[in-house]
């Protein structure tokens, strides 16, 4: 047996054991967070329902905030993934309808591989419902409305800072994004399937609301 066939498993093994680690620390955050308060929740509180050290904590997670936004991180990460890979050829509006249901359709199984559906719906909830985190969830979304205005302009040879359609697409975008959670956050249904076809009723719903008379005549 060659070196590289003894090293490469126990890295992989390693790996997988960092990886069980953060779920485990990610979990036991969220379960606080939601039912106990995230600013009553200490870190040391984390760590020692993992039964781990603070500086296993910190590895993984800057601070609290990042263990909060840790679950929409990945779906973000998932979305632009999937929208730099959008063909030339779609139109901007659909390029990013077409990545965000795409990514919808994958991200499910990912989520719920370290947390429970419900618990990513209480998360949500009480983002919204906390004012510290609900302050950095919109400096957040202004963040990646910039990177998404970005990517949509070099897609269209556009610049971004001389051409405002790039982020005025993604504005209307993030505006119909933002309803569709919030209405899922409110309804009595917490699966990931349900919050996927709000986001898609409402996205179909963007260009006749913009494009055309709404009174009937």
């Amino acid at each position: 047996m060659t070196e590289g066939q003894t090293v490469e498993p126990r890295a992989g093994l390693r790996e997988r054991k960092k990886q069980r680690t953060r779920d485990a620390l990610l979990r036991a955050a969220l379960e606080l967070f939601t039912t106990q308060g995230y600013e009553r929740t200490t870190v040391d509180e984390i760590v020692d329902a993992v039964e781990v050290s603070q500086r296993t904590f910190f590895r993984y997670f800057a601070n609290k905030e990042e263990a909060a936004f840790a679950v929409q991180a990945t779906v973000e990460s998932r979305f632009l993934s999937e929208l730099s890979r959008r063909p030339a050829a779609e139109a901007p509006f659909d390029a990013m309808r077409r990545a965000v249901l795409c990514a919808w359709n994958s991200i499910g199984e990912a989520i719920e591989e370290v947390i429970t559906v419900d618990l990513h719906l209480r998360t949500y909830r009480m983002i919204e419902s906390t004012p510290a985190l609900l302050a950095a969830h919109m400096r957040r979304g202004v963040d990646m409305e910039e990177q998404i205005a970005r990517l949509i302009a070099e897609r269209e040879g556009l610049d971004v800072d001389g051409d405002p359609r790039p982020r005025v697409a993604v504005a209307a975008f993030s505006g119909v994004m933002r309803v569709a959670g919030q209405l899922w956050g409110r309804g009595q249904d917490p699966g990931l399937q349900a919050l996927r076809d709000l986001t898609e009723a409402h996205l179909d719903q963007l260009e006749p609301a913009l494009a055309h008379a709404w009174r009937q005549h």
